[in-house]
């Protein structure tokens, strides 16, 4: 299990440092296409050759880890991938971390550790090749459903004169990548076990293509969500629905379930949410420290206000009233006005 586990942190660390590689030599590159001269730029750049490399071979060490271990286990580490991910521009591209950063990193870690000992191997699990149209026709009904919401709220959003989007369609975009992310895994791991099981081994590449066209169809919803969505909340969705449904598709599909021992199955549970809540901290981190030091702000602009009123009216008794000095005066004339007249 702890093999597996390496595997996939390893291979998600590829996936993630791959592409920021890439995007990095993309910079001085122009607009990739099919052109010779193109092609010939994009070969000689050593940043982005260097990155789409390692972007590969982190690709095959996920399909050897699903080969290896349940969906249910290796879906949510792969969800790490944001934590190492953050290190590495930590220290490679000099990026700042805030400490929301480094708790999202922690627990990420913690959970994965989680994972890791309350995990356990199921052996093979007997399926049926009649599982992808299931999971496909669930998966339709899905995005059917989803993309009829969209719809709903683009209209709603044309009549109200809206150009902004609504933060319901920042969210669909975000399951609609997740969910084929999260499949994506589930069909990888389909085709080991039906070649563990015997049948034809046409169907491992096969589900190898159908996996791979469900992260590129899951990569073009999140970037249209990125596009003009806020990517706080089309990231944070598309992560815990990719991790949710692989585990969901993985226990009711694949046949995996939870643990028998009640401290295995705690842990490994335990182990899920704080993947999932270092996730969401990791992707939201600089919107929580803005938000929390607006509100540091406000607290303390409110206690000098309220300082403020205190020692103004404290200087107020303190001083005497001209009212009170006039009065003094005048009593003063009065009584000297008296006494000479009685002299």
């Amino acid at each position: 299990m702890w093999e597996s586990i390496l595997l996939t942190v390893a291979a998600t660390a590829g996936n993630n440092i791959g592409k920021i590689l890439q995007k990095k030599g993309t910079i001085i590159l122009p607009p990739l296409s099919f052109k010779l001269k193109v092609i010939r730029s994009y070969a000689s750049n050593r940043t982005w050759v260097i990155g789409f490399l390692v972007d590969i071979f982190g690709a095959l060490l996920m399909l050897r880890a699903l080969s290896l271990a349940p969906v249910s286990v290796i879906q949510p580490v792969s969800g790490c991938g944001l934590a190492i991910l953050s290190i590495f521009s930590h220290f490679y591209l000099k990026e700042v971390m805030n400490a929301v950063d480094w708790v999202g990193i922690t627990l990420a870690g913690f959970g994965t550790i989680g994972v890791g000992a309350g995990g356990e191997d199921h052996g093979v699990v007997a399926l049926s090749i009649f599982h992808i149209p299931g999971l496909a026709f669930v998966v339709f009904i899905l995005f059917i459903l989803l993309n009829g919401w969209v719809r709903i709220c683009k209209s709603q959003r044309r009549e109200q004169e809206m150009m902004e989007y609504d933060v319901v369609e920042e969210i669909i975009y975000g399951l609609e990548s997740g969910i084929l992310f999260g499949m994506s895994s589930v069909i990888s791991k389909m085709g080991f076990l039906f070649l563990d099981q015997g049948f034809p081994k046409l169907l491992a590449p096969v589900c190898i293509m159908i996996s791979v066209c469900c992260s590129g169809t899951g990569f073009y919803y999140q970037t249209r969500g990125l596009k003009h969505g806020r990517a706080l909340v089309v990231s944070t969705c598309a992560a815990v629905a990719s991790i949710l449904t692989g585990v969901l598709a993985g226990m009711f599909a694949l046949g995996e379930r939870l643990p028998s021992e009640p401290k295995a199955r705690l842990t490994l549970l335990l182990g899920w949410l704080l993947i999932i809540v270092g996730v969401i901290l990791l992707v939201g981190s600089t919107r929580l420290v803005s938000f929390l030091s607006c509100s540091s702000r406000r607290k303390r602009s409110n206690m000098d206000k309220n300082f403020g009123l205190r020692r103004t009216t404290s200087s107020r008794v303190r001083e005497p009233s001209p009212s009170a000095i006039i009065q003094a005066a005048t009593l003063n004339h009065l009584l000297s006005s008296s006494s000479k007249e009685k002299a």
